[in-house]
């Protein structure tokens, strides 16, 4: 029978504050995707965003009709169905840009390594609601965390995609810390990574991968090529000021002097033509939807629900940090998407479920059980 309680606790504020975003996300979409286009009617790109939001919203009003605590029931087969789908873009997806990301199915592409975010953290968050401590979790409580996240971490650097694999250590690192681990094992762990460093950078990473790194201390060591991206970034952003050239009439975008100006440079995009005061509009949407995310994780009375939203409000942060830091200069480029404002079917796909989540929760906040 259908509990009454499930619509009027519905969150409208936070489904309008998603809309607005999407909308913003398209006009900024608009402008960068018609640069250079000599077609008429709408831009391909553009009507397929349109699309893909669409479905996104379907996908997020579908998150809702399953209580979310069955998440928890279903954490290892969704994580074993997204491990398996890594698996076969490593054997049979689809390159492009000299990377294997996407698997074709029939007329959709996905970026499989986008939805293991997702499946990361509800897994995360069932083993973390049966072994939280006031104490704090020991080595023993952390082996199962670390095999659930070294295998699609192995699985996505092969493709390679190292950027999606370092996000989902910093997504499961974090929610880790929230529930509290022995100073022991803080202690233990960061004088090991401190010396894993080396290694990884002379082991462990590729010379591409070591290049943008190096560009990213000095951008000017190589201004034609991997430094390329930063420094018309740079230039497209100084040039906005404080109100912008106005819309469709940024030069960087315009001219294409701007690389990827759709996917992960979109927010040059939206400083150049609408300025400081456009990106400020839009961090603070930003800002109010974290805290909209940390409010349904302090207000939910279900242990797992709690961390469920912490770990999908985690999520959102770091895509958008690395994301705007990356387009400032301030981090490497890696190819990580602004949620709701870069173009990229999968990348909608994975927000929606996640506000889906978020949404699941608060209208079940009654349910404590």
């Amino acid at each position: 029978m259908f509990d009454r309680r499930l619509l009027s606790n519905f969150d409208w504020g936070f489904l309008l504050l998603i809309v607005f975003i999407c909308i913003l996300g398209l006009t900024i979409l608009y402008s960068a995707v018609t640069a250079g286009y000599a077609g008429t009617g709408l831009p391909p790109l553009f009507k397929k965003q349109v699309v893909w939001l669409a479905v996104g919203f379907a996908i997020m009003m579908g998150c809702l009709v399953i209580d979310f605590k069955e998440f928890a029931n279903l954490h290892f087969l969704i994580y074993a169905a997204c491990v398996g789908l890594l698996v076969a873009t490593w054997l049979v997806g689809h390159t492009g840009g000299g990377s294997q990301r996407w698997l074709v199915l029939g007329p959709v592409r996905i970026q499989t390594s986008e939805l293991m975010k997702i499946s990361l953290i509800i897994s995360l968050a069932s083993v973390y609601s049966e072994s939280i401590s006031p104490e704090g979790l020991g080595f023993a409580h952390l082996i199962k965390p670390a095999l659930l996240c070294i295998i699609p971490f192995g699985l996505i650097v092969i493709q390679p995609d190292l950027g999606t694999g370092l996000l989902l250590l910093l997504i499961a690192g974090c929610l880790t810390l929230f529930v509290k681990v022995e100073k022991k094992v803080l202690f233990t762990l960061g004088v090991a990574g401190l010396c894993l460093v080396p290694l990884v950078w002379f082991f462990g990473l590729k010379e591409y991968q070591k290049d943008r790194i190096l560009t990213f201390l000095n951008p000017e060591r190589d201004p034609l090529g991997t430094g390329y991206h930063i420094i018309q970034s740079k230039i497209a952003i100084g040039s906005g000021m404080l109100t912008g050239k106005g819309f469709l009439h940024g030069t960087q975008n315009a001219l294409n002097f701007l690389p990827e100006q759709h996917t992960d440079f979109i927010l040059s995009v939206l400083a150049e033509e609408w300025g400081l005061a456009g990106c400020i509009v839009l961090l603070a949407l930003y800002l109010l939807l974290l805290f909209w995310g940390l409010n349904v994780s302090y207000n939910c009375r279900n242990m797992f629900g709690s961390l469920l939203a912490m770990g999908v409000t985690i999520m959102i942060f770091w895509q958008i940090f690395i994301n705007v830091g990356m387009v400032m200069g301030l981090m490497p480029v890696v190819g990580v998407p602004l949620p709701l404002i870069s173009y990229g079917g999968s990348s909608v796909a994975t927000n929606m479920v996640g506000f889906g989540i978020l949404l699941n929760i608060r209208i079940r906040k009654f349910n404590t059980a």
